[in-house]
């Protein structure tokens, strides 16, 4: 992941970032925003992307959009790799909330931390079994393929 600019250096217009992806690898777990739109644009590889109940596939050069309130969520496809530009507008501080998530991984922050700051972050998360069975049916096919 790459942080390109967060709302504090856009006066709160945007926040925007990078994220690479290897084949099959998990993006971000469904969750929706209150506060801001979300732009993707697929500059190369395969993004699988949920979207309210639906889930669908980009290629390079395609865009999407997600509007505030509808649950999302991304990941490579077991094709390929995928290296996204992503979008927040208006911006939400975003460096910190990428800051948790690597003091989560690396033990010095916990789940516990990650759910009280949703409200900060504007970063709810939700069930979404369906991505999940998807997520799992995908990694199965690559692995029989």
């Amino acid at each position: 992941m790459h942080l390109l600019m967060d709302a504090s250096d856009t006066a709160g217009a945007l926040s925007t970032l990078e994220v690479r992806l290897g084949r099959g690898a998990d993006g971000a777990a469904p969750h929706f925003h209150t506060r801001s739109s979300e732009l993707f644009y697929l500059l190369e590889g395969e993004l699988q992307v949920m979207t309210g109940d639906r889930i669908t596939s980009l290629a390079a050069g395609d865009s999407l959009v997600v509007p505030r309130l509808m649950p999302h969520a991304f990941g490579a496809t077991a094709d390929a790799a995928a290296r996204v530009l992503i979008v927040l507008t208006p911006g939400v501080e975003r460096f910190e909330y990428f800051r948790l998530l690597a003091r989560i991984q690396s033990g010095e922050a916990t789940l516990a931390d990650l759910a009280a700051a949703q409200d900060e972050y504007d970063n709810h998360f939700v069930d979404a079994p369906a991505w999940w069975q998807e997520r799992a049916r995908l990694r199965g096919a690559s692995a029989q393929g």
